[in-house]
């Protein structure tokens, strides 16, 4: 959330009008738009002495304006653009940018609910009210154009919305059908084969479900996520999704917990799970939980490359959808670069000094802005 400048007595106008503390709007540059929908829209005004054309709930500026019904923000959010859409909390004067159409890594937070607490969690769980999420959500649908490539759900555990999130599903089956949808839950609830049918039942042809699964050992995993019978009732829910035909990625975190098993995790997935769409390796991000629980956590990336290389290895060479994420390339064997995938989503994603030099920056993952500073002592630029 971001501070905005607001009016007072643009306020009482805009409480008056909405019944609401908040209002969720598409940012648009088109003073032209059609008066009947301008209200789901806030104009960008180039020319700040002007006056908010009629129908527009209001305007936003990216300089000092006295108009009454414009909204100065300051330059922390200059790269907003046409098509972003924006929740403006008019009672305690913030903004929050729910959606951005230059963005590849657009995902929805619907509920900080979770029944997992998991070691690494990078979004600890709250147990609050927030169905305010679901709200913004799909008010949101409203407002995406068609063509958006890719929308994500996370949470806490989104399953916990039970009917809500599959109005969700339902609403961008039908409103933006082309968009794929990736939905990141624990995957718990699928063992409910009513909840899975109902979501089946939605027949949304590009939606994946990614479910975590942190070793082939009932108790590695139920450790890692602090929930006694967790390591069951996923593994039923991911055959009751493939049951139905539904698209699963399985992710496995790497960390001190689980790296030892990599080899032995794959060939379970080869021989138990080899329906699966993809699987991810993932590197940890060093936020949420894991500061708290680093020393059991953190292991440097070049001291389980040779797990990481023996189990990727043996999924690609099995014919399985595998790739690596969260990495950087010179911490990772050149025999499993063509499986690094740029993962890290743009908003918290940046490289160290060193890697002004490196030949092949592009290709490579980079680094969580988030995991403050601490990275493996194998990096180095590198010579494609």
């Amino acid at each position: 959330m971001n501070n905005i400048e607001l009016n007072s007595s643009f306020i009482e106008e805009l409480w008056n009008e909405t019944t609401s503390d908040s209002i969720v709007l598409k940012l648009t540059h088109n003073a032209s738009i059609p008066i009947p929908v301008r209200n789901n829209f806030a104009l960008i005004m180039n020319d700040i002495e002007a006056e908010v054309p009629v129908g527009f709930q209001l305007g936003i500026s990216f300089k000092p304006s006295k108009i009454k019904n414009v909204i100065n923000l300051n330059s922390d959010l200059s790269y907003l653009s046409e098509g972003d859409i924006v929740k403006i909390n008019i009672k305690y004067k913030k903004i929050r940018v729910l959606y951005r159409t230059k963005s590849k890594f657009n995902f929805f937070l619907l509920t900080e609910r979770c029944n997992h607490y998991c070691l690494m969690c990078s979004q600890p769980p709250r147990n609050v009210q927030d169905d305010w999420h679901y709200d913004d959500v799909m008010r949101s649908l409203d407002l995406i154009d068609r063509g958006a490539t890719f929308l994500g759900f996370t949470g806490g555990e989104p399953t916990l919305l039970g009917e809500r999130l599959i109005d969700i599903l339902r609403k961008m089956n039908s409103r933006l059908p082309e968009t794929s949808a990736l939905v990141l839950t624990n995957g718990r609830r699928f063992s409910e084969p009513n909840f899975t049918k109902r979501v089946a039942e939605v027949r949304h042809q590009n939606l994946t479900l990614a479910i975590p699964l942190y070793s082939d050992s009932p108790h590695i995993h139920d450790y890692v996520v602090q929930s006694e019978g967790a390591f069951e009732e996923t593994i039923r829910g991911i055959l009751l999704l493939k049951e139905r035909n539904q698209k699963v990625q399985i992710r496995m975190v790497v960390h001190k917990q689980t790296y030892a098993r990599l080899p032995q995790f794959a060939e379970f997935i080869y021989r138990n799970l080899a329906f699966v769409d993809h699987i991810a390796l993932m590197g940890l991000e060093i936020t949420g939980f894991t500061k708290a629980n680093l020393k059991d956590l953190w292991i440097d990336p070049i001291d389980y490359a040779s797990q990481l290389e023996t189990a990727a290895s043996y999924l690609d060479r099995m014919g399985m959808n595998v790739s690596i994420f969260n990495h950087q390339l010179c911490t990772i064997p050149r025999s499993i670069w063509h499986l690094n995938v740029k993962s890290i989503s743009d908003w918290k994603n940046s490289y160290e000094p060193v890697c002004g030099s490196c030949e092949v920056k592009e290709k490579c993952g980079g680094f969580f802005t988030t995991s403050n500073g601490k990275i493996s002592r194998g990096i180095a630029a590198k010579i494609s």
